[in-house]
């Protein structure tokens, strides 16, 4: 069974009474997800060329909780701008290989050289340079994307921070074509990026005095409302000066916010961000897909939703499910937990109540809320043995990576239930090394690309977007930059470490069917943007991204035997 057209992208007119109560109880499809249409055949045009190698220190289950003290980098020249001009000169590492031929150059060259390995793959074509280079502007004129400007940076800067390197030439870059002819601007904006690399270096080697003389230079170009190079590196910098103020016993400011609670937006900002990027459509539509045909033929069925937020997913759930012939429902339950959100729960229960009403739907609305994780327990759940369990984990589970006994509970507790399956979507990157410079390289190109999706989907004066970046954004920049040891909660890992973690509890990956990968190609149709979001098949999992730059993963999971 798939998720029906009639019901999950447009309106029929059977649905004009359940439209009408809809808008009465707080939930508008059309400003939940617009109009679409089916596609005639199920196609995957758009694939990543390849999934970023997992740096060594994620092979081992074990690094998800590593915190250690980061190794001395090796020195480069001191001066890697020359302050007359501002112009990068070639830079050399002290010692010579001559002298110390076994010793490795910098960490922080050592990870921009990855991004300059995967940069060279991209000369083979499988990912279109003018394609995902370049996007518009608001004069209409066309620019260098957001990713590619970061890209062509850590390129330069890989080339003026290497012993053998000589000057940079446009025809021999990956994106040649990209940089010859552009517009003054975009020049700025490598300039701005190639200091804000080399201060991250410097911050990581503790020449905290040098970083912030850089910091200064990056201030001048970079802005919270400008393009968004501009804006990127704008909330980059606030965190490398929280950074240095740190390390320096400087900082007076207040004591970071927790970024999960600040990361849950507004309901507006919600359903702005779902309505306009398709990153949010095509993990929902296509999970929801998923749990639909694991219980297709069971008539009662119990969802557990670890983060239900404002319940789209479970519209798209119900809309689905009413419309079965075969096996008729006899009834949906689903249970939310949360931490400390009751009552934003219970608004969303409610809402979700009046539209099944809408859809004769027998329905039941259960609340787990505790204050710590480690109080949940399987008799706080519902739930009869003749019910179907599903489990949805949508961003959820990341939360948990700073507090491993915590999320070992969640995992135990949800091997209890013994779910048929569980549908898991999570950020894909690898912002969670204890090697400063690391982290920030990852989050760069991480929030690089999703600023850029930001901007071509949405307004540039967009209020949601400026919203978005000013609090969920900035917040979650300072933390992966800023913050060490037990205050660093935002540590995104890559579906590699996810996998060898759920293997610890008996889960063992499922396939998401050809309808499932169907929802998530019919999503991009309805976008203008929708070319720049790829896909790429990894293992049984859907790695979604940005003109190639991966940003979250979808997984189905099942447990192997009954515990």
């Amino acid at each position: 069974m798939e998720i029906s057209d009639e019901y999950s992208l447009s309106k029929s007119s059977e649905n004009l009474e359940s439209e009408s109560l809809t808008k009465q109880n707080g939930y508008n499809l059309d400003e939940v997800w617009g109009d679409s249409s089916y596609m005639d055949s199920f196609t995957s045009d758009y694939h990543i060329d390849q999934i970023l190698h997992q740096f060594a220190n994620f092979e081992s289950l074990d690094d998800l909780y590593l915190d250690i003290v980061s190794p001395p980098f090796q020195s480069f020249d001191d001066e890697i701008i020359n302050r007359g001009n501002g112009e990068y000169q070639d830079s050399e590492i002290i010692e010579s290989e001559n002298k110390r031929p076994h010793v490795l150059p910098s960490t922080s060259l050592e990870i921009l050289k990855k991004y300059g390995s995967r940069l060279s793959s991209l000369k083979c074509g499988k990912i279109n340079v003018e394609r995902y280079g370049t996007a518009c502007n608001k004069n209409g004129s066309r620019t260098l994307s957001t990713e590619t400007i970061i890209r062509i940076a850590a390129e330069e800067f890989i080339q003026s921070s290497s012993q053998s390197s000589c000057e940079l030439s446009v025809l021999s870059h990956p994106y040649a074509s990209a940089i010859s002819g552009r517009v003054e601007g975009d020049f700025k904006e490598l300039k701005l990026l190639r200091n804000l690399l080399s201060c991250a270096e410097k911050v990581g080697e503790e020449q905290y005095e040098r970083a912030r003389w850089l910091l200064l230079e990056c201030d001048k170009m970079s802005s919270s409302t400008g393009n968004p190079v501009e804006r990127l590196a704008f909330y980059f910098i606030e965190a490398l000066y929280e950074k240095i103020d740190r390390e320096t016993m400087k900082f007076k400011g207040k004591t970071l916010a927790d970024p999960q609670e600040v990361l849950k937006s507004p309901k507006t900002t919600q359903i702005a961000f779902h309505k306009l990027l398709p990153l949010s459509q095509i993990a929902k539509f296509a999970g929801i897909q998923a749990i639909v045909e694991h219980v297709e033929e069971s008539r009662k069925i119990h969802i557990v939703d670890l983060q239900i937020m404002n319940g789209i997913q479970c519209i798209i759930l119900m809309q689905a499910l009413a419309s079965r012939v075969e096996h008729p429902l006899e009834y949906l339950k689903i249970t939310a937990v949360g931490t400390n959100s009751r009552p934003m729960i219970e608004e969303t229960g409610r809402h979700l109540t009046s539209f099944a009403q809408s859809l004769s739907l027998k329905f039941s609305f259960n609340v787990v809320v505790v204050d710590d994780i480690l109080d949940l327990n399987e008799k706080l759940f519902d739930h009869a043995e003749d019910e179907t369990i599903a489990v949805y984990a949508e961003y959820v589970l990341m939360n948990w990576i700073a507090r491993p006994n915590c999320l070992d509970k969640l995992m135990q507790l949800i091997r209890t239930l013994n779910p048929c399956v569980m549908i898991v979507c999570e950020v894909d990157a690898n912002c969670n090394s204890p090697i400063f410079v690391e982290r920030f390289v990852e989050a760069l190109f991480f929030y690089g690309a999703f600023f850029d999706s930001m901007a071509d989907c949405l307004k540039n004066d967009d209020e949601n977007r400026m919203a978005a970046e000013s609090t969920n954004f900035s917040s979650a920049i300072r933390n992966i930059v800023a913050a060490e040891g037990d205050e660093r909660k935002i540590r995104h890992v890559s579906i590699d470490v996810w996998r060898a973690y759920y293997a610890r509890f008996g889960l063992v990956e499922v396939e998401l069917s050809k309808s499932s990968l169907y929802q998530a190609n019919l999503v991009l149709k309805n976008f203008m943007c929708g070319d720049s979001c790829t896909f790429n098949t990894k293992d049984k999992s859907l790695i979604i991204g940005w003109k190639g730059t991966p940003l979250s993963s979808l997984s189905a999971w099942k447990f192997q035997r009954r515990y």
